[in-house]
This record gives structure tokens, sequence and C-alpha cells, in this order.
């Protein structure tokens, strides 16, 4: 493991307009890479752009809250992750994680694990008392939820497609932040 810094950021809508390239880079490795965030092998980079920029008036909103991670030394886009709280009235304690991606290069540095925790920070601040996801069950990122607290549901059977269109199962996790 080397000794890459990183600086993970909460990201501003301007922000993000200038990153959607970046952005859709990271997507599109991510997916060709094998994971399930929801898109198919077949994604394009300009479809991936589009994504992104399309995310751009919740984020204005507060709506959406993205975070980049960055290699400090380098600038580099290394990752990233979503958080979209509750907007119905019985729901706005809680919210939804989405997208963590960390470039290939950049796994192995406990990246993933410091995107979560500058999300769950904000999310507490914010008021959120309960964060909800859902990933490939069996992937690695089921062991990352599982190993910084997470607590599993259950599965749902045939809930995704992998990017090559297979159908998988899904693990439900939640995370209580009262403390």
């Amino acid at each position: 493991m080397s000794s890459t810094a990183y600086v993970v950021d909460e990201v501003t809508a301007e922000e993000l307009d200038r990153s959607a390239e970046e952005l859709a880079g990271l997507l599109v490795e991510t997916v060709n890479g094998g994971a399930s965030v929801g898109f198919l092998a077949s994604l394009e980079p300009g479809e991936s752009s589009a994504w992104w920029r399309a995310l751009i008036p919740d984020v204005a909103a507060g709506r959406l809250v993205v975070w980049t991670a960055r290699a400090e030394a380098a600038g580099r886009l290394a990752g990233t992750v979503q958080l979209r709280p509750a907007t119905t009235a019985n729901g706005r304690r809680r919210g939804e994680v989405a997208k963590l991606m960390v470039h290939p290069a950049d796994r192995g540095h406990r990246l993933a694990g410091r995107l979560l925790a500058a999300l769950e920070e904000r999310a507490a601040r914010w008021g959120l008392r309960l964060l909800v996801l859902d990933t490939e069950t069996g992937s690695p990122a089921e062991r990352l939820y599982e190993a910084t607290g997470w607590t599993r549901v259950g599965s749902v059977p045939d809930y995704a497609a992998d990017p090559k269109g297979t159908l998988h199962p899904t693990t439900i996790f939640f995370k209580s932040l009262v403390r």
C-alpha cells in the first residue's frame, strides 16, 4: 500500500458541472470493471457525462449531496459517493447512499471508508438518523459495508442487473446514526 494522500470534499453544483467529464470516466471505468451501479456495459462516456450533469439541479437544491475524493498530489479524481435525503414528510430523518465508486488504481487505500465516513458525518449534522443502501450480494462492496458497521437487512432476488445484464440478488443494509 502506497502513502498516497487523498482529499475528500463535498462538491457544489458548479464543481459537479466542472467535474462531470472526470466523474463520467470513473463511472464508465466502474461499469466496465463489472460493478453493478445501475448501468449496463454499453454505457458511453457522453451518456455518462449527461447523467452526471442531470444531477446538478438536485445538488443545487440540496436534494442530493455528492462527495469526491482526489489524490492530493495529482488532483486526480479517485472516488465518489452520493447521499439522497428522503423528501417525504414521514421520511425526513433518513437518507439513501448511492454510487460509491473508487477508481481501480486507488482501491486498497481505505478510500471507500473515508468517503462513507464523510457522508455519515454530514448526514448526522443534517439531522438524518438512518441511512439505507443496497449492493450486489457477494460483491466486495457488501464486505466493505459490513466492515464499516452497516447492518444487513436481507437480500432481494433478481433485484438488479450487472453491467452484462445478468440479474443478481441485492443485499439491503442500514446504519443508524443515533449515538
